[in-house]
């Protein structure tokens, strides 16, 4: 194995995770603007709310997660830093064709596109930053890389907001090339094209040195799914659990705004900061928090430290869930969001390492995509589906949408905790093996 002195230098390691970081926020701004855009694209389109759920979930997260899993392969093989640009300039051209749909069809066809091009960011951001640290040390760097989501969300929300404040009401908008544009076209536009430029610095990056990378040749994808039926229960648990957190948070980032303006009649700039700053703040308080508790826990000699986190999780989220949706003003919802974000959040960080922590080296990058592949078909793609289709067809009316929500995260955060809890014996088992214990 390369020797612990050959790990990059920490300040190389670190312009890594803060160059990524700021790619995964990017991403996230860029997916999740949809969210603030709910209802004037419903007005101009004509949508129903499983339409709206299918753009959230399925347009993104289906391809996203089918194209993660090629796109994995090809970097447990070549440049990481090069697929992640490419897949950044890809994703930032299809956001920015959101904004020039005028149906259905052809919004859910970009849509596939950003996803498309995220699905190269994550498996090879994991791949490359497990190979800039060594392991006790990966929990806290993943973690700091996951804060994106929150960064990238609270920063949709909130500059999102504020831009829909300043354009509603106009009659159109000229952009240059573009011509007349509504403004929910204009924000997909606007939030879409800088990551060009992103793109470019992301080549500034230092290609890590792959651990074992001059003994042992990437396994062909087969050798990947042997290793994983010879630990069914680890995995199944890991996917699962980690993916029902996923949906329980992407169901209230997804439908928050819209729920705060059918609830109370909030407008978009209110709705935005005050989802914003429950994103950006106790979102990012939380994945940090639980980074630090699961180093912390292996520390201690507690293996299976990140599930753990994983199933305090899913049982803190419920109550402030029920609090939040059950309010009586919207700052009192708000209120009640900061503490679910927090709690919602994490477990992100965690999972990510310990996918890297007990998988042989040279298939972390197709496990983590796998693991994607769950965590977003379920988390992405489901959580905001599973909402709209309760709310369509369960209540038939789109005024309980705040009642779909909490039986929804309710749900899924026990259901979480429950299969992680199961997954607590598999995971030490399986980690003792791979440290030769």
């Amino acid at each position: 194995m390369t020797d612990s002195t050959d790990w990059p230098k920490p300040q190389v390691a670190w312009y890594a995770v803060a160059i990524l970081l700021l790619a995964y926020t990017c991403s996230f701004i860029d997916r999740t603007i949809l969210s603030l855009l709910v209802e004037p694209i419903k007005a101009d389109l004509g949508l129903s709310d499983t339409e709206i759920g299918m753009l959230h979930g399925l347009a993104f997260a289906l391809f996203y997660t089918l194209m993660g899993i090629p796109i994995a392969m090809l970097a447990d093989r070549y440049s990481r830093r090069r697929i992640i640009a490419g897949g950044i300039a890809f994703w930032s051209v299809a956001t920015a064709c959101c904004g020039l749909a005028n149906r259905f069809s052809h919004l859910f066809i970009a849509r596939v596109g950003v996803g498309v091009g995220e699905a190269a960011l994550s498996p090879a951001a994991f791949s490359l930053l497990a190979d800039s640290f060594p392991p006790q040390k990966i929990g806290r760097a993943l973690s700091v890389y996951s804060t994106g989501v929150f960064l990238g969300a609270g920063l949709a929300f909130i500059i999102g907001g504020a831009v829909i404040g300043l354009i509603k009401g106009s009659d159109g908008i000229e952009l240059p090339l573009v011509g007349a544009v509504e403004a929910w076209q204009a924000a997909f536009i606007i939030v879409g094209l800088p990551g060009l430029l992103l793109a470019l610095l992301v080549l500034t990056i230092t290609e890590p040195v792959r651990r074992d990378a001059d003994k042992t040749p990437a396994p062909p994808v087969t050798k990947v799914f042997v290793y994983l039926a010879e630990h069914p229960r680890l995995f199944f648990c890991h996917f699962l659990g980690f993916a029902l957190l996923s949906a329980a948070f992407n169901a209230v980032s997804g439908w928050g705004p819209a729920f705060l303006q059918r609830q109370f009649q909030a407008d978009a700039p209110t709705a935005g900061l005050g989802l914003g700053v429950a994103v950006l703040v106790f979102g990012t308080a939380g994945l940090l928090v639980g980074g630090w508790l699961t180093d912390r826990g292996r520390q201690r000699g507690w293996l299976d430290a990140a599930l753990r986190v994983g199933v305090l999780s899913g049982l803190g989220l419920i109550p402030f869930g029920l609090l939040a949706t059950g309010s009586d003003s919207v700052w009192h919802a708000v209120l009640w969001l900061c503490p679910f974000m927090f709690f919602a959040s994490m477990s992100f960080g965690g999972a990510a390492a310990a996918i890297q922590l007990v998988v042989p080296v040279r298939m972390r990058a197709v496990v983590s995509a796998l693991y994607l592949f769950f965590n977003n078909l379920l988390g992405i793609g489901l959580g905001p589906m599973v909402v709209a289709l309760v709310t369509d067809y369960v209540f038939v009316d789109e005024t309980m949408l705040s009642a779909s929500i909490a039986w929804v995260t309710s749900s899924m955060g026990l259901l979480a905790a429950a299969v992680l809890y199961w997954g607590l014996r598999p995971y030490r088992s399986a980690l003792e093996i791979a440290r030769g214990e």
